[in-house]
């Protein structure tokens, strides 16, 4: 009898266990997610960083780059715009590239039928576009990064990869997406850029292909010109088309720029002097969208100097509302490029004054200016009499339409090298920076692969010049 109690009291124990184990599921929280969450949350993580900004020694790629295009000014604190700046990519690889990666492999594991495999197609290739847009910028602000063994949870010390070598795949694998896409199909039920719209998408990655051949076009012309001619037929074509993100009005799904200015009330962040100099002298309508005037002026404060945040123009109405969209590339950025396509003879684009009136036009459309007409017949704004070579011409204006998109802004300054612009008095380095240095962290986790990075560039300096910047 004793012999069977105790099988029944074994059996009972391995019943019970199995039960506690069950006990331990968290029925409230989700332990896996579908794919389109993992992807919203990278887009949505990637808004952040576009809209962010800091006025201080540490920041992403974002948002100390807003202050060195000079676009607008710190008047508080003085690190940023001085350039006594340290930098990390962590948001950009935990916030947006794991994301990405998660939800790669969660469509990758779904089930293909005859009804979905279209639009599994099209996720994948929607996702890729995001990935190579993201990898894109992190190349084109440090040169070499972790690509290759980036990502990899049991790897706390990847290597670096070459920088040209990853940007020329990032193209080659952004054009074998697009071609993969079927932009009659399915992709997303929603999403927070185009709400599962495939076409738009598609047109996303044709500008996104123009712009990252035309950052080459100097150090890799036979390969910029190939992808300029595959992108050229999709690319924007109206502000309709453009890659935005809108943001709601309640927290925490407002931007991150109303945080900072409304939310946090920042007195820090004013126009500054080159940039309201500039619209002054042009008597840019665009000015009352930009900046708030001071008492019926539009004043921009000198770069880098600590002064009176009241006396100077501080960031329009607009930006201080909680839903402004987040631009990652619009119709404007692509009808300059084609203008410069039309310069440098590229894919059969012809009319480069056409082109450049149009980027200005989208502009003045985008933020709802009226007066287009009349600020293109000026002699310093018109193509055929405006100062200095078509670099010039396109890149001051360029300028004006990118503000508000900071990384994008200070790109274009290096690679165009307009605006001419100086470093404040008293910087860490004595011109505009070019690069960013790698993250400190950096070199205390992974010292060895680091300093083999900072070799290859050149030095890890802000006065290195990256491969594409080639003049």
């Amino acid at each position: 009898m004793k012999k069977y109690f105790l099988i029944y009291i074994t059996f009972l124990f391995f019943s019970c266990s199995n039960d506690l184990e069950n006990l331990n599921i968290d029925e409230k929280n989700a332990t896996s997610a579908p794919a389109e969450t993992f992807f919203n949350f990278a887009l949505k993580n990637m808004s952040d960083l576009e809209s962010d900004l800091t006025y201080g020694s540490n920041g992403s790629p974002y948002t100390l780059s807003r202050l060195w295009s000079q676009q607008i000014s710190s008047v508080t604190y003085n690190e940023g715009t001085t350039y006594f700046s340290n930098f990390n990519w962590t948001n950009v690889y935990l916030g947006v590239l794991i994301n990405l990666q998660e939800s790669k492999e969660v469509i990758e594991n779904t089930v293909q039928t005859p009804m979905n495999t279209v639009a599994l197609q099209n996720q994948l290739s929607i996702l890729e576009i995001l990935r190579v847009y993201s990898y894109s910028k992190l190349v084109e602000s440090f040169g070499n990064i972790p690509y290759s063994e980036a990502l990899d949870v049991n790897n706390i010390s990847p290597a670096y990869d070459d920088a040209e070598t990853i940007y020329l795949d990032l193209l080659a694998k952004l054009n074998i997406a697009l071609d993969n896409m079927d932009d009659s199909g399915a992709s997303w039920s929603d999403d927070l850029m185009y709400g599962g719209n495939t076409e738009l998408w598609k047109k996303f990655g044709r500008s996104l292909q123009l712009l990252m051949a035309m950052r080459i076009v100097d150090s890799n012309p036979q390969v910029a010109e190939t992808n300029i001619i595959a992108a050229l037929p999709g690319v924007f074509t109206s502000n309709a088309d453009n890659a935005t993100v809108n943001h709601l009005d309640a927290q925490p799904n407002t931007t991150a720029l109303y945080l900072d200015l409304a939310v946090g009330n920042r007195k820090d962040f004013v126009g500054s002097k080159p940039f309201i100099d500039y619209m002054n002298n042009l008597d840019d309508p665009r000015r009352s969208v930009y900046f708030k005037s001071v008492n019926g002026d539009f004043i921009g404060a000198p770069s880098g100097i600590v002064v009176n945040y009241d006396s100077y123009s501080e960031m329009g109405t607009l930006f201080y509302q909680p839903n402004t969209a987040v631009i990652f590339i619009d119709y404007s950025t692509v009808e300059f490029l084609l203008a410069e396509a039309a310069e440098r003879n590229i894919g059969g684009v012809v009319n480069a004054e056409l082109h450049y009136n149009n980027a200005i036009k989208a502009s003045f459309e985008y933020y709802q200016v009226d007066g287009v007409e009349a600020y293109l017949l000026q002699p310093e704004v018109a193509y055929s009499t405006a100062s200095g070579n078509w670099k010039e011409k396109i890149g001051m204006q360029k300028w004006v339409a990118l503000y508000n998109q900071g990384l994008e802004a200070w790109t274009e300054y290096r690679r165009l090298d307009y605006p001419q612009l100086s470093a404040p008095t008293g910087s860490y380095v004595n011109s505009v920076p070019v690069r960013l240095i790698y993250p400190i962290s950096e070199q205390t986790l992974n010292r060895s692969n680091y300093e083999a990075a900072a070799a290859a560039v050149g030095g890890d300096l802000l006065t290195t010049k990256l491969f594409w910047d080639k003049y």
